[in-house]
């Protein structure tokens, strides 16, 4: 069964956006990711900002990219709404991180707003099917 499947079938909320719709957003948002995370490892590489600070975009990017094993994978709405909160969570520190850090990459906050906006409602949408689908 593929993601797509998988999704048609949970139970979810009367504003769950169509399958079709995330791969869109996501193609778009990979590509704010790789440019502005990739200015900030550049940044890091070159010791220009602390390794500290590109730390929180290190552990963003692993838990972003084990969300789909864990929710389609394992099929672990649970584990994928822990690791969805973190997510967001290292999200918010590694932008809050940069914010402080270097005047001059504040503009990775401002590109990452579409980032965060889409973060938080994918997040109310899996706590939602999780709970529905207890």
């Amino acid at each position: 069964m593929n993601e797509s499947t998988q999704y048609t079938e949970w139970l979810k909320p009367s504003w769950a956006p169509p399958s079709w719709l995330f791969g869109p957003v996501w193609t778009v948002l990979y590509a704010i990711i790789a440019i502005s995370f990739g200015t900030v490892f550049y940044k890091a590489f070159t010791k220009q900002i602390p390794w500290v600070v590109a730390l929180p975009f290190a552990l963003n990017l692993f838990f972003n990219f084990i969300f789909t094993p864990i929710q389609f994978g394992l099929k672990n709405n649970l584990l994928a709404s822990v690791d969805i909160l973190l997510v967001v969570g290292t999200l918010v520190w590694a932008l809050y991180a940069i914010w402080h850090a270097s005047p001059e990459l504040r503009w990775v906050v401002y590109a990452n707003i579409p980032y965060l906006l889409w973060g938080t409602f994918a997040t109310c949408l899996q706590l939602t099917i999780t709970y529905l689908n207890r």
